[in-house]
């Protein structure tokens, strides 16, 4: 039996020489040499999609400030039309009073204002100045003041709206390219290693089904009350924060979103995707928030300023849980996980708050 054993121990000894000799000449690699590649390339792709990430929501960014300028410049269009049309009776009203000004031979300062005018707005200062204007001339003469004023204000703001537009279209433009650029880079590091990706990915569908399976089994659980806490959010944007101290947050009122974020396992990532067809982070909390009627913008930076801060130590099911610098952003659905749209290439899925998520953590938020 101890030959017997020697002997396995030697065959061993001798496959694994060999092995390593058959590398040595050009034989292909052995698969741990192949799995050490593609773990490289993996963490190579890793960080290429951290830096895309941000590139996205500054693409999202610019959409959200180009959906705000066109409802600035539709809301401005209305109102410039108004004020000229206002502009226009009110001009039509003077011209009547000059005609009868005119006409009936007042003064020659005010006749010599109407012959002198070059402009309408010379004609409203002079005859402003030289009249003895009743109230009703007054009236008529602060309307096309007025309305002009309007008209001119509404067409500088037009022209600086459209200026900030074609400056945003650039910015997306540039921001998509350098997106398209960097997926290709991405697509050529994912075929290097195509046969590794698909058992990595064939583990991983099978750790998601057992994390899928966990968190429903949470769900179906009663949720312990929590104790009522008096409210520190308020909404608008916020920069990245510097960690400090987190007061107590007011108690969760969205932990149903976690069901809801639930459905929608599986559905692929789509950079500045917000519907099922397809999302990025974002687009992916903002879609799932709005279904229980919180209007969220499609950035995640953006989305930290809603809400009230949360200690990680205090983290609830529904809280947004913010990664990267505040280039990534998730639902968070307890027991250490949280629920997200990572990347390209990758669909949504179930994380633990651990590992990369855990040394690029920024905070959390409570809506």
């Amino acid at each position: 039996m101890k030959h017997k054993r020697a002997l396995t121990t030697l065959i061993c000894v001798s496959a694994v020489a060999l092995a390593g000799a058959g590398s040595a000449a050009g034989e292909p690699a052995s698969v741990a040499t192949k799995q050490a590649e593609a773990q490289s390339v993996l963490a190579q792709i890793q960080s290429l999609d951290a830096s895309l990430e941000h590139a996205i929501e500054a693409y999202n960014l610019a959409n959200e400030k180009l959906k705000a300028i066109q409802s600035d410049l539709r809301q401005n269009r209305v109102e410039l039309k108004i004020a000229s049309g206002n502009l226009k009776r009110s001009q039509k009203a003077l011209a009547a009073r000059v005609v009868a000004i005119y006409t009936s031979g007042e003064t020659d300062s005010t006749l010599d204002v109407l012959v002198g005018s070059r402009s309408l707005g010379d004609l409203v200062d002079g005859l402003e100045a030289v009249s003895r204007v009743s109230e009703q001339d007054s009236q008529v003469l602060n309307n096309v003041r007025r309305f002009r004023k309007q008209v001119q204000g509404r067409r500088v703001f037009l022209k600086h709206a459209h200026e900030r537009q074609a400056q945003l279209l650039a910015e997306r433009a540039a921001n998509k390219a350098s997106i398209e650029g960097r997926l290709a880079d991405r697509r050529g590091m994912l075929s290097s290693i195509r046969g590794e990706i698909q058992q990595i990915r064939a583990a991983e569908q099978r750790r998601q089904a057992q994390l899928a399976a966990q968190a429903r089994a949470r769900l179906a659980q009663p949720q312990p009350l929590v104790p009522q806490l008096a409210s520190t959010g308020g909404g608008g944007a916020s920069p990245i924060p510097i960690p400090t101290a987190v007061p107590p947050a007011p108690p969760s009122r969205y932990g149903g979103v976690v069901g809801i974020a639930m459905q929608y396992l599986g559905i692929p990532y789509v950079y500045g995707g917000s519907t099922p067809a397809g999302f990025d982070c974002s687009g992916f909390v903002m879609y799932v928030y709005a279904q229980v009627g919180v209007s969220l913008p499609h950035n995640a930076a953006a989305q930290y300023g809603y809400g009230a801060p949360v200690d990680r130590s205090q983290l609830q099911p529904g809280d947004l849980v913010f990664f990267n610098g505040l280039g990534h952003d998730g639902i968070y659905i307890g027991g250490g996980n949280f629920i997200h749209s990572p990347h390209t290439g990758d669909v949504v899925k179930i994380s633990s708050l651990t590992g990369w998520y855990a040394s690029t953590w920024v905070g959390a938020r409570r809506l």
